[in-house]
């Protein structure tokens, strides 16, 4: 599993991703809007830790710039 995210795409996300988790968190999202929050800030959080998108392998796309 080689990474395929920028840094910029990681930081982006892990912030995304922590923002979703304090809207269902603090109640501001409920019902299924709660649900679709944990998912996708579980999936930002786990995808801009670990470097790797599954989505980009699949489509063949990198937004780490490629090494010299």
């Amino acid at each position: 599993m080689k990474t395929n995210e920028s840094t910029a795409d990681r930081i982006i996300r892990i912030v995304v991703g922590a923002i979703l988790a304090v809207l269902a968190i603090t109640g501001v999202a409920t019902g299924a809007l709660a649900i679709v929050a944990w998912v996708l800030a579980a999936l930002l959080l786990v995808t801009g830790v670990v470097g790797f998108c599954p989505a980009y392998a699949l489509l063949h796309l990198s937004t780490k710039p490629a090494s010299r």
